[in-house]
């Protein structure tokens, strides 16, 4: 876990050193739609969960560090996959698991929103959320750095923001609007 960490701080110090390109978001999401689930089910078999997009057709190219968005992409994406894994299924037949991810054009931004309809976090924890070293899992499964880097990454980068809606037992919603120049 330490060494988790410290590869986390690391990797926090180096945040925004990349250049800014017109990048298709739409594309960026998809590949790490897919590559964190299916990174999931490689590390379990048993891993099952529904997933869908949304996206906006007619989204014009947004100026971004391609890898920084992916890497918040990615822990965004990942979070939610085990919000949805470690809902307690009142009943296995109804309960369909599922993480969405929608983009679009609104003014002169891009919105991003990533939701699921896992187990949601309680308004303490939504306020804890992007501060450094907080995490919602076990021991030893998370460092507690992925959605503060992410805020760092949305909002010192890129000059966006990244928001958080949750319910208690419903789901959660992640939406980030990076600005258009």
């Amino acid at each position: 876990r330490a060494s988790g960490i410290v590869k986390g701080m690391l990797d926090h110090s180096r945040v925004g050193s990349g250049e800014k390109v017109p990048t298709d978001i739409n594309a960026l999401c998809d590949e790490y739609l897919r590559l964190t689930y299916h990174g999931l089910r490689a590390k379990d078999s048993s891993f099952n969960t529904g997933f869908e997009t949304n996206f906006d057709k007619n989204l014009p190219k947004t100026n971004v560090i391609p890898q920084d968005i992916g890497r918040v992409l990615l822990n965004i994406l990942n979070n939610a996959f085990y919000a949805v894994s470690s809902t307690p299924l009142r009943d296995q037949h109804e309960f369909k698991p599922m993480v969405t991810i929608t983009t679009k054009q609104l003014n002169n931004s891009t919105t991003i929103t990533i939701s699921d309809n896992g187990i949601g976090m309680s308004q303490d924890s939504i306020d804890k959320v992007f501060q450094p070293f907080f995490t919602t899992k076990p021991t030893g499964q998370g460092t507690g750095l992925g959605m503060s880097i992410s805020y760092d990454i949305i909002t010192k980068g890129h000059g966006g923001e990244l928001s958080v809606e949750s319910v208690e037992g419903e789901g959660t919603t992640f939406k980030i609007l990076l600005p258009m120049v």
